[in-house]
């Protein structure tokens, strides 16, 4: 009999759906039983995703509807589709990690202001922020786990050690690859590549800056105003999210790097890096890891931090690989390393 935890892939057409079987399928505690994408019914996954070596799926193919057969449901749905499948499994006895916005913001006003009318508003609180460097312990043993988004895992675990010894006013400025804007818009960004644009969009409208503001306000007691730029490379993955803050009290670059260093001690996908250095997302592409690196101005209250990811696995599977991990308790780093 096996002890392997028998997965489904909601919405595995898309780019976080095509991670997780990348992902998924070396994963020793896991069998993946189902991948639902409307989009290619009756296909095979190795001839959809020809980098996916067709013989680790035994010839499984995608199919348009679940047949609730697994334990565990990744829904990797666009915001506002995603909370009514969520609710039907939930409702039905399963335990869903949700790759979309729909249950992170707990403020429901806040949630309908950004994205749409809210049709499964009991789930709110049911659902744990999947941030693992913050809510690992909340984590185990879970049914309803709120993956974050891409922008706010970086941008969060650039502050998380800081938070309560900064001001209250924190200004991001976020550059993302194109697949962050998904695969619907495939062509368009492709477009955008080949021209090797760089620009910034969506400047204090981005649905991501809510839940910015909502983990800051969370770790620190404190109201944050939030001033959130996000832009596009040119390149097809990785975030680098660079923050300005300032301190409460002065401090020398040693004293934070030490903080840095102490907050994310047992933290096995978070690096920071030495005095000097800085992430670069090539050092990070394909993994999920972070990578932070901390400037203090002379005057010793003027802080930098920088922070890179992919936005594809830390910004979205990986992370909730190891949600996953951490919600059955085993070892976070499991299939990831």
């Amino acid at each position: 009999m096996s002890d392997k935890i028998k997965v489904s892939i909601i919405g595995a057409g898309g780019y976080t759906g095509e991670e997780l079987l990348r992902i998924l399928v070396n994963h020793p505690k896991v069998e993946i039983v189902e991948a639902v994408a409307r989009s290619h019914k009756g296909e095979k996954i190795g001839e959809i995703y020809h980098h996916l070596n067709p013989h680790d799926y035994d010839s499984m193919l995608f199919t348009d509807k679940t047949d609730y057969s697994a334990e565990l449901y990744f829904v990797c749905l666009p915001h506002g589709e995603s909370m009514g499948v969520v609710a039907d499994l939930i409702g039905k006895g399963k335990k869903v990690i949700d790759l979309s916005a729909d249950f992170r913001i707990k403020d429901v006003s806040t949630y309908e202001k950004w994205y749409v009318p809210h049709s499964a508003k009991d789930l709110i609180e049911k659902a744990v922020y999947g941030l693992p460097e913050l809510n690992g312990d909340k984590l185990k043993g879970s049914e309803l786990i709120a993956n974050p988004g891409c922008y706010p895992t970086g941008a969060l675990l650039a502050l998380l050690p800081i938070a309560k010894e900064i001001e209250t006013k924190v200004i991001i400025d976020s550059k993302s690859g194109v697949s962050g804007a998904g695969r619907s818009v495939e062509e368009e960004m492709t477009e955008f590549c080949n021209e090797r644009d760089f620009k910034a969009y969506k400047i204090g409208s981005h649905r991501h800056e809510p839940e910015i503001k909502q983990g800051l306000d969370f770790v620190s007691g404190n109201d944050f105003s939030v001033t959130f730029t996000p832009h596009l490379l040119p390149v097809f993955r990785g975030i680098l999210t660079t923050v300005y803050v300032t301190l409460k009290d002065n401090s020398t670059l040693e004293e934070l790097l030490e903080k840095y260093t102490v907050y994310y001690m047992d933290k096995p996908f978070v690096s920071v890096l030495g005095e000097g250095e800085m992430p670069s997302i090539s050092s990070v592409t394909m993994t999920n890891n972070c990578h932070i690196g901390v400037y203090v101005a002379d005057n010793g209250c003027d802080c930098v931090i920088v922070s890179a990811i992919d936005n594809l696995v830390k910004g979205a599977s990986g992370e909730a690989v190891q949600n996953m991990n951490l919600m059955y308790g085993f070892d976070e780093t499991l299939g990831l390393k």
